[in-house]
């Protein structure tokens, strides 16, 4: 309808306050969301470094170590499966304050940890906010973008921040763990807590929508995971065949059994059975955990490579990963242009190949390879997932009707962070020699073991994934 003309002729603009306004609502959003996505990234990376200076500082030993690692990714992993349905009954906004409420109380927790298992618990919590913290990121991008261009730039911007806070985690967690002590890796999240908390106050609320929680199938989940994570970690140290390591096992095989059955009869199911029956859902997830497996047991490997067998200072053995973030980071933004020229299969298959190359070319690594050789070797490690996760992510959620999409994406993340928990696991029950130094022979025997996993997901790819 045409606005009344002025007494010259002309019509008064038409006011543009509100739109500015959504903009700068939207802007705000995306910056709360980003911020939190990225500080939940930088401390899976930062704390990799921070490791041998915690075990000197609270004397835990390997196996706990790999706690500090997998109590924050097992939490993750496993609430993931729910966290969206959370989000969506209690409303993105609200969510995601309470989740970076509790993770910038837990990040306080691990500051303060008096000892290593207060450290654990902490980092408990903070795999558990975390969980609710991702989904409910990109919820309030959903929330604040109606145009659906400007939604996949808010989301390409947010994609883009995650990858270069996993390249600057590394860098960052050396620099404040030398400088000033690794303590300072957990309390540079109260101030970016703040800020982001601050931020949503200037952001519309959220609706509620009713989501079905199946509590019976998370419980299980969690058991399942846990059982499994502790068999492997505390198998190496204190014997396979000790009584609490096969009680473990014992554990995480029935809840296994239990979440399968509760699943079935679930009405609403976290984790519906039948999609897993699909070969395009069923051999991304089996990939997915994989690659995760190979890259975050890679990186946990490194770390403690670089500073307990080689000497270096966590400056230095953060800045040996900026190489690798960079290369990642480039990949990502080629792997969905090669996907559409030859197709997804061959880019899966291509990725686990390059990732079975890395493992192998690790071999030879020991305590005098000559530095270039070393990031020369590591080539490989930067490439292979890179390649392989955009084109096997776009593969599962095409092959899920539309109101499954975020229940697959959500499977595909748990089963990717129970990869890597399960990575870190077994190479820290392999890395600790008999005089508690760092074993060549054990990183050569874990590497041997991802890179035939990553060989057998290559095969089951190449036969049973559909052509494009």
């Amino acid at each position: 309808m045409l606005r009344p003309r002025r007494p010259d002729g002309s019509r008064p603009a038409t006011p543009l306050a509100p739109t500015r306004a959504g903009a700068r609502r939207a802007g705000v959003a995306l910056v709360a969301s980003l911020l939190g996505f990225t500080v939940i990234t930088i401390d899976v990376s930062a704390v990799n470094i921070a490791l041998p200076a915690i075990r000197e500082s609270l004397s835990g030993g390997m196996a706990g170590l790999q706690w500090v690692v997998d109590a924050y990714t097992l939490m993750f992993a496993a609430l993931m499966l729910s966290a969206g349905a959370i989000a969506d009954r209690a409303g993105a906004r609200r969510t995601y304050a309470w989740g970076v409420t509790l993770f910038t109380l837990a990040s306080l927790g691990c500051a303060l940890a008096p000892g290593i298992g207060v450290l654990v618990a902490a980092r408990v919590a903070q795999g558990g906010a975390a969980a609710v913290v991702m989904p409910a990121s990109l919820a309030l991008i959903r929330q604040a973008y109606d145009d659906t261009r400007e939604r996949a730039r808010a989301i390409a911007l947010w994609t883009v921040g995650g990858s270069l806070a996993m390249a600057a985690g590394p860098v960052l967690g050396g620099v404040l763990t030398e400088s000033v002590g690794w303590r300072a890796v957990f309390l540079l999240n109260l101030p970016v807590g703040a800020v982001i908390l601050g931020l949503l106050i200037r952001v519309p609320r959220s609706p509620r929508r009713p989501a079905a929680l199946d509590a019976g199938g998370q419980l299980t989940a969690v058991l399942a995971l846990t059982g499994l994570a502790f068999a492997v970690i505390e198998g190496g140290h204190l014997g396979w065949t000790g009584l609490p390591v096969l009680a473990a096992a014992v554990l995480a095989v029935a809840s296994g059994f239990a979440f399968r059955a509760v699943e079935s009869r679930h009405r609403r199911p976290m984790v519906p059975l039948p999609l897993l029956t699909k070969r395009e859902v069923a051999v991304p997830l089996a990939v997915g955990f994989a690659v995760n497996a190979a890259f975050y047991g890679g990186i946990f490997l490194l770390g403690l490579y670089y500073q307990q067998l080689r000497g270096m200072s966590g400056t230095e053995a953060g800045l040996m990963f900026v190489p690798v973030s960079a290369v990642v980071t480039a990949t990502n933004l080629v792997s969905p242009r090669l996907a559409e020229r030859i197709g997804r299969r061959p880019v899966i298959v291509a990725g686990q190949l390059v990732f079975t190359a890395a493992m192998l070319t690790m071999l030879p690594l020991a305590a005098h390879t000559p530095v270039w050789l070393v990031l020369v070797l590591l080539l490989p490690l930067s490439v292979g997932g890179a390649l392989a996760v955009p084109a096997l992510t776009a593969l599962l959620i095409d092959a899920v009707p539309g109101e499954r999409a975020g229940t697959a994406s959500g499977l595909l993340n748990s089963l990717r962070q129970t990869g890597g928990a399960l990575a870190v696991a077994l190479f820290g029950s392999l890395l600790s020699g008999p005089d508690g130094g760092f074993s060549l022979p054990g990183m050569r025997l874990g590497l041997l073991a991802i890179a035939a996993l990553l060989l057998a997901t290559a095969t089951l790819s190449r036969i049973v994934l559909p052509r494009d």
